[in-house]
């Protein structure tokens, strides 16, 4: 079908389900791009809801931020904001109503609702921003409705997240046949592109997939490569110009096609204040776990262990299905060369809410004396969460990672010996986060080994409140540590010691 025929399709007040992620995966853009363009032309479709799990764009105007025109959309329930700058504005601009759900619960809950159930019940949000006891997922004030209701079954506490009627999926593969079967053989992630699908079909919708290429006639693709099969699929689009992602138009180790073991890369080792904090986590993974690495500092920690030699002692995965691997990093995050496996994105997070995960290394935004981490919202910034809430309340040991301060923070390293030359201008050691992304009183409850490591001291969530454990040599305990925190910590009794021993050298 035309593009533009196919988004004609789409009607006013429609509510759209979205697949994709950052660095263009899976991203659909010729049918979001055009469906922009019939909006600017004639102001139509307008009052969208948009459902989305992961964050999509290149940050410039593509993907969710095809949207981001007043009063194109009505409502956006996304997992993560930061694709789409224009959209992070309107939302604080009250243009229209902002929820932010965790990744895994939205996947999970497309999949649900294709399937007739009354929703999501998990435990994943509880505590959390998202629990209605707490903000309800509501990101402003124009978003009213409660998407979430707090349960009990067999005594325990549950997140039921509420089903809806998905009116169109507009999702990604490489190539279609006659019968409309998608494959996304050549892509290098499958996300929850079946979910987005059936959600839609299922409740009565419509499916608009885009394709680089449709197969001649009388070609079919191998059964098992099919990932949508046609009966769910109204309309196929091709797309000649679309690439497999941002930095490859197309390289068959990134989508696991073949493998090239003769060019393998290693992860690039951090610098500076990542390398300090990601040295020192790098410690917490044991040989044989199974472990997920973050986004931002916690992606340096690869290039830590092939450092050391230990690429291969352990099983890593990242929420979007990739397991092992050469995994990548920045704008490619999620994507992985030589993987050893791609699972789709609700696969994925059913293996981490289960309890699939040992060691989670994780970003640190914000932390507070309970325990409690902000990375979804930052100042007035709406960011989400992606699938930090469901990999941190499905892990047995939580390391977060993070620098002690913010905005011009610079340290100089000697040896073992760390200085600060300049502090930062902004804490992130705080009285109370400004919203709550992983619950240290959840964390407590479930029973999990929770660290926090900085670049100078790392801390432990005990049931007492956070206990500082380690303090980097050459940092001076109160003057670098307590003394610029928004709480005051417990302290471990060597720590103390030892502090009492550096008093009585200075007097002497």
């Amino acid at each position: 079908m035309d593009v533009a025929k196919a988004v004609e399709q789409i009607f006013d007040g429609a509510t759209i389900a979205l697949t994709g992620s950052g660095g263009g995966l899976l991203e659909a853009d010729a049918v979001l791009a055009a469906l922009e363009q019939r909006f600017l032309a004639t102001g139509h479709p307008r009052d969208l809801t948009i459902v989305h799990a992961l964050g999509i764009g290149d940050g410039k105007g593509s993907g969710l931020g095809r949207f981001a025109h007043q009063g194109m959309v009505r409502r956006v329930i996304g997992g993560h904001w930061s694709w789409s700058p224009a959209m992070q504005q309107l939302a604080k601009e009250e243009a229209f109503e902002a929820y932010s759900l965790p990744a895994g619960a939205i996947s999970t809950l497309l999949r649900e609702i294709g399937a007739g159930r009354p929703g999501l019940i998990t435990h994943v949000g509880l505590r959390t921003f998202v629990d209605p006891r707490v903000e309800g997922g509501k990101l402003n004030a124009r978003a009213t409705e409660d998407l979430v209701e707090l349960v009990e079954l067999d005594g325990r506490e549950y997140l039921r997240y509420k089903p809806f009627k998905v009116d169109f999926a507009i999702v990604r593969g490489s190539s279609a046949d006659a019968h409309g079967n998608v494959t996304l053989r050549r892509e290098p992630v499958d996300l929850d592109t079946y979910a987005v699908a059936l959600a839609a079909h299922n409740s009565g919708g419509r499916v608009i997939a885009q394709v680089k290429a449709c197969m001649p006639e009388g070609e079919s693709v191998p059964a098992r490569l099919v990932r949508i099969p046609g009966v769910l699929v109204d309309a196929v689009v091709e797309a000649p110009s679309q690439v497999q992602c941002t930095v490859a138009d197309y390289d068959p180790v990134l989508s696991g096609e073949t493998r090239d073991t003769q060019c393998a890369v290693a992860p690039e080792v951090p610098t500076g204040i990542r390398y300090l904090i990601a040295a020192r986590a790098a410690r917490e993974l044991g040989e044989g776990c199974s472990a997920n690495f973050g986004f931002g500092i916690p992606g340096g920690i690869p290039g830590i262990l092939a450092q050391q030699g230990r690429l291969g002692t352990f099983w890593g995965s990242v929420e979007q299905g990739i397991h092992n691997g050469e995994m990548l990093d920045g704008p490619m995050f999620g994507t992985a060369r030589n993987a050893h496996a791609i699972l789709s994105g609700v696969d994925q997070f059913d293996f981490y809410s289960g309890g699939g995960i040992d060691v989670t290394f994780l970003g640190m935004g914000e932390m507070d004396g309970e325990g409690n981490i902000n990375v979804s919202k930052l100042g007035p910034t709406v960011v989400g969460p992606g699938g930090f809430i469901d990999i941190t309340q499905g892990a047995r040991k939580i390391v977060f990672c993070g620098a002690f301060e913010a905005k011009g923070l610079e340290v100089e390293q000697h040896g073992e010996r760390v200085t600060i030359t300049r502090p930062g201008s902004v804490p992130k050691l705080v009285q109370r986060v400004q919203q709550i992304t992983f619950s240290g009183a959840q964390a407590r409850i479930a029973g999990q080994e929770v660290l926090y490591v900085t670049e100078r001291a790392v801390f432990r969530l005990e049931r007492d409140g956070v206990r500082l454990i380690e303090v980097t040599p050459g940092i001076d305990i109160e003057r670098d540590v307590i003394a610029r925190m928004g709480f005051r910590p417990l302290v471990d009794a060597a720590l103390l010691a030892r502090r009492g021993a550096l008093s009585q050298e200075r007097a002497a």
